[in-house]
């Protein structure tokens, strides 16, 4: 356990760096997956679909990573993400059927899911409460920063190489991820036995029972949150095009969006220590509200590039803020089981949003569904506004 923010700042190296790895891993391949997949002969609906399949494998793994992190502990179960996602990102480096590349995509969203619940668990333990959401945030911002950094560095790989140049930066990042999670030290209560023994399957809906107040009010939150999110990826870029912008132009407002996101993680993390979780979880959804509400009234280069600013600021403030609040609530004698119900509920908002979308759009036009994601984002904002505490840790229904 450390005790200041001076050991904090000493875990850096090894507590974080695997982070980045990983998230420059994945940075890197993310962008040539549909490409791939429509080497081996994918139309393009079904290139997109492969693409899903990342999200699926988070999706329906996040039980299983509970079970596996409480029976082998947050260190070994991260070596373990690391090693099963080099071994995914390795099938892109082979001309594998269709079949066999959609099977090491999921695998790299089964890795995801373990990966970061691990991860999300050792810092819960590993930090002090009062540290906790800089913690947290800085992750979140840590991650950020490789998935932002993997896309260039995959860039020169493909120079040599091509396609596979991005998986061979792909399986070289999660192989250096796995090599130095076996530097990072064994948490107290590994080292001293006193984790829980592997509970049977059925209790993890106990575990959902027990904790159901905090489920239903901020985990219904972080599902809007985590829906917001995602179908900021999508508006976006739709939004430009019908603006008739070229792609060049597009990306280069998408990256600016990006960068501010990256820039403020910490200081949001901050407030979180020091005036409590509402102050930024509220304003991180009410900011990307107004973002989104105002995004299809946005006629031109300029308005188009000032709210798209205003979306990376609201989303780059709540930078953390999910696996904060999850390490909040996490039963300390049953983190791992709770943590995987919470990842659960934050998968499904991520993949939810993009369906919501999708759906209002085969209705009505892409200003409305726009329109409907920015009530979502309100719906969000309202449910931490009334279930986070104003200040403090209090659980939910605790005594």
């Amino acid at each position: 356990m450390v005790d200041s923010a001076a050991s904090l700042r000493s875990m850096a190296l090894k507590v974080y760096s695997p982070s980045l790895l990983y998230a420059v891993g994945l940075g890197a391949v993310t962008p040539v997956i549909a490409i791939s997949a429509r080497d081996r002969g994918a139309s393009i609906a079904t290139a997109a679909l492969v693409v899903t399949l990342v999200g699926l494998g988070s999706l329906v793994s996040n039980v299983p990573a509970a079970l596996l992190t409480n029976r082998v502990g947050e260190r070994i179960a991260m070596v373990a993400a690391g090693g099963w996602a080099a071994a995914g990102l390795a099938l892109g480096l082979f001309d594998s059927a269709l079949p066999l590349f959609a099977v090491g995509v999921t695998m790299l969203g089964m890795a995801g899911a373990v990966f970061n619940l691990a991860r999300q668990s050792y810092l819960a333990e590993a930090v002090p409460v009062a540290y906790r959401a800089r913690a947290m945030s800085t992750l979140g911002g840590v991650m950020r920063i490789g998935v932002f950094a993997g896309p260039f560095i995959a860039t020169l790989a493909m120079g040599w190489w091509g396609t596979a140049g991005a998986y061979w930066v792909g399986v070289a990042a999660m192989l250096m991820a796995l090599a130095v999670c076996f530097a990072i030290p064994e948490l107290p209560s590994r080292r001293d036995g006193r984790a829980a023994p592997e509970p049977p399957a059925a209790s993890l809906w106990a575990v959902a029972r027990n904790n159901r107040k905090v489920l239903g009010g901020v985990g219904l939150g972080v599902v809007c949150l985590s829906a917001v999110r995602a179908s900021r990826q999508i508006v976006l870029p739709l939004w430009g095009e019908q603006l008739g912008l070229d792609a060049g132009t597009i990306a280069l407002v998408y990256g600016l969006s990006g960068a501010l996101d990256m820039l403020v993680f910490y200081p949001a993390g901050r407030v979180m220590d020091l005036r409590g979780r509402v102050w930024v979880a509220v304003p991180c959804l009410v900011i990307m509200a107004v973002a989104m509400a105002l995004l299809p009234l946005a006629s031109g280069l300029a308005m188009f590039s000032a709210v798209a600013v205003l979306l990376g600021f609201g989303n780059g403030i709540g930078s953390g803020i999910v696996m904060t609040l999850g390490a909040d609530y996490a039963p300390a004698n049953d983190r791992a089981r709770f943590l995987g119900v919470w990842r659960l509920m934050a998968d499904a908002g991520a993949m939810g949003g993009p369906v919501l979308l999708s759906g209002t759009l085969a209705v009505a036009t892409l200003g409305i569904g726009i329109w409907g994601i920015a009530g979502v984002a309100a719906l969000g904002a309202g449910l931490f506004a009334y279930f986070i505490p104003r200040s403090g840790l209090k659980r939910i229904g605790a005594p």
